[in-house]
């Protein structure tokens, strides 16, 4: 029997949030998910009375995070697991794409998860444990046309929490980049920003792809439940990996993207070295 953890959760109204809830409070957990509306709250409290906590929460309102944190601590009890869910994609050409809607994006997929990480840590280290769940991406690991500032908040996303992980080891907290591939969320539908096309010589190059992408959403191979459920045995393992990819095309995505990337360090290994000295 895995022991009942209390885990919180940042963008429980859909998505990877949501079936992650669903399927840590069918487990046995507790679950604090932050919600944006008074609704969405009611929404999610109903789903398992006693068990699941609503808490209104935008993780781009960076003052109000450490108070709802202390709250929950206060009030429910400690929080052993965090998971920054909470995280739109934005899809638009670099230079098409306004820089404000960069910044935005960094702020929810980057500096919002961050804060939560600051919240938590001095309890997760007082207590010489934890473990932090970060949904970043297989773009946190690959690249494709037309999502520059989607993939340049994953990579940050992942980079942030390797490092983070090799500073707490030592109290005792985990950290886990979670990489999810192509799942039927809401991820490329209304959940998407979109930059609207402007400069015709990307046309031929970009527009079949933002189609295709439109034409793919809710047929992905992926199955939010099943990326859950391997959520959850991580949270559960002794040793959780820093780095778990989820999903066939991520994981065949990501190895292409390490073998291309062996082979182009092996090419120019010799301009490489030759700047030692």
């Amino acid at each position: 029997m895995v022991p009942s953890k209390t885990l919180l959760i940042t963008g429980v109204s859909s998505g990877f949030g949501r079936a992650l809830a669903q399927e840590a409070l069918a487990a046995g957990h507790k679950v604090v998910g932050t919600v944006r509306s008074a609704q969405a709250r009611r929404d999610f409290e109903s789903l398992c009375p006693g068990s699941a906590f609503g808490r209104m929460l935008d993780v781009t309102e960076f003052d109000a995070i450490d108070r709802v944190v202390s709250e929950i601590e206060t009030n429910i009890g400690r929080i052993d697991v965090l998971v920054n869910n909470a995280g739109y994609g934005h899809e638009g050409i670099m230079e098409e794409s306004p820089l404000a809607e960069m910044r935005r994006q960094f702020d929810v997929n980057v500096f919002g998860a961050v804060a939560m990480m600051k919240a938590v840590l001095p309890f997760m280290r007082e207590r010489r444990r934890g473990h932090i769940l970060n949904i970043t991406s297989m773009g946190g690991h690959i690249t494709m046309p037309g999502i520059a500032y989607y993939c340049g908040s994953k990579f940050a996303l992942e980079g942030i929490s390797e490092a983070l992980s090799k500073e707490v080891k030592p109290f005792g907290i985990a950290v886990t980049a979670v990489a999810p591939g192509s799942f039927r969320t809401d991820w490329a539908g209304r959940s998407m920003s979109r930059t609207p096309r402007s400069i015709a010589d990307y046309d031929e190059s970009f527009d079949p792809i933002r189609e295709a992408r439109e034409e793919k959403n809710g047929k992905q191979l992926g199955d939010p439940r099943k990326a859950a459920r391997a959520m959850l045995t991580a949270i559960a393992a002794e040793n959780p990996p820093v780095h778990l990819l989820l999903g066939s095309d991520a994981l065949g995505l990501v190895r292409r993207k390490l073998s291309a990337l062996e082979d182009e360090i092996r090419q120019w290994e010799s301009v490489t070295v030759s700047t030692d000295g």
